[in-house]
């Protein structure tokens, strides 16, 4: 399973830990959205924005119910708990001991989020890891010094290390140290398979899980039934896993697993499933890993603005990159212009609910700062205008600054409320 073919290696992860869903109430916001400047959500004045385009009369972002000290302290109290390392290595000691017909689903999750840090199932797709964990055996080795396996000895098992080193000694004389997270053992295949060197243990209290040859085989190589594979000009562009998040089957469907780059952006305008409502969030945070400029994703929004079916995805998209990452526009002038471009393009369509949306994230995210702009006389232009004042009704902003001006270096901007 870890030799993919050779096109998938240009492909991304993009697999969540966590998929539950958690369901909001109707009387709250639909999807609650983090900040990098604070917090707070647009699902509600975006609703109403979806069901009027017209002018929509929106005073302000709905403000979040304020918890109380009490339940403050209980958080607190279960933060401490939850963050306590060695009572975590304490429950999933718990359940690693249990024989695997014994553990319960509870089980498996706290297995499954133990696991999922560790290098040798990185590259799992989430049901692959599941299944490992409902299987696996836990095996402890008291003595350093104690010989596990044998040169020549045949294999059964794939092994992952949970708590100390191994040694595996080569018969050419060179030597390799393992630590916690790395694996030994058995391919996925259900040939006879020998070891190759002799494997100690460095330290005492050595711990392992164990996974027999017949197991490992069978989930590695039956994955393939819950995955789809896109192709476009002979090439696999992108890998889909299907999900059930319950038991019932009402909530199934298939999540995005690993793509091309412009697949992974092309798929922002596409419909998503109930198993992966927060795809285009996650992109929006994860992007940076695999794109080299933010334009790569703002040209093809605009690109795609321009087709009517495409224009309220595309609006939403940049709507939730606005009121959850506002510094990828305040530090960077290249990303401010393509801004000023999709609101004139709001204002060409208008679209003036979602334009006085836009200019409410706008207003919420951005940060105070101080800009020193020198001149070298009194009479020497500002190379920028104001608009507003008091006999306006309405505050001081910058209209216009001149591009590549003193004014445009010091840092001035469109927008700017002086």
């Amino acid at each position: 399973y870890s030799q993919l073919p050779a096109d998938l290696t240009k492909m991304h992860l993009t697999d969540n830990p966590h998929p539950q869903v958690t369901h909001v109430p109707s009387s709250q916001s639909g999807c609650s959205i983090a900040s990098d400047s604070g917090s707070s959500s647009l699902s509600d004045i975006y609703q109403a924005t979806e069901s009027e385009m017209g002018d929509v009369d929106l005073t302000g972002l709905p403000e979040a119910p304020v918890d109380s000290e009490d339940e403050e302290e209980e958080e607190d109290e279960d933060i401490d708990r939850t963050s306590d390392p060695l009572l975590g290595r304490d429950v999933v000691r718990e359940c690693l001991e249990k024989e695997p017909a014994d553990k319960t689903d509870d089980d498996i999750e706290q297995l499954l989020e133990f696991m999922h840090q560790l290098p040798a199932f990185a590259n799992m797709t989430m049901s692959v890891r599941r299944e490992l964990c409902s299987v696996m055996i836990f095996e402890v080795v008291e003595q350093a010094g104690a010989i596990i396996l044998e040169d020549g000895q045949e294999l059964d098992s794939w092994y992952v290390i949970l708590n100390g080193t191994v040694e595996i000694s080569y018969p050419d004389g060179k030597s390799e140290s393992l630590c916690m997270g790395n694996s030994f053992g058995i391919t996925p295949s259900l040939d006879k398979q020998y070891m190759n060197g002799v494997v100690r243990t460095k330290v005492d209290d050595c711990q392992f899980v164990c996974i027999a040859q017949q197991d490992y085989w069978r989930i590695l190589n039956h994955v393939e039934k819950n995955t789809h594979k896109v192709e476009e000009e002979g090439e696999i562009v992108m890998v889909k896993e299907h999900r059930e998040l319950d038991r019932s089957g009402t909530r199934k469907g298939h999540i995005v697993i690993k793509a091309t780059p412009e697949r992974l952006i092309m798929h922002l305008i596409e419909e998503h499933s109930i198993v992966d409502p927060t795809y285009i969030e996650d992109f929006l945070l994860t992007y940076r890993t695999f794109l080299t400029s933010p334009l790569e994703v703002g040209n093809k929004l605009l690109e795609w603005f321009t087709v009517d079916s495409l224009r309220d995805k595309v609006t939403r998209v940049v709507l939730l990159w606005v009121n959850n990452h506002f510094n990828d526009f305040e530090g960077d002038p290249a990303m401010t212009r393509f801004l000023e471009e999709f609101e004139k393009n709001l204002e060409d369509t208008k679209m003036k609910g979602h334009l006085r949306l836009l200019n409410i994230a706008c207003a919420a995210k951005a940060k105070w700062r101080q800009i020193t702009l020198q001149k070298p006389s009194r009479d020497s232009p500002l190379f920028f205008s104001l608009l507003g004042g008091s006999d306006k009704g309405f505050g001081i902003f910058v209209e216009t600054v001149e591009m590549g001006s003193k004014a445009a270096e010091a840092g001035l901007k469109r927008g700017d409320q002086v």
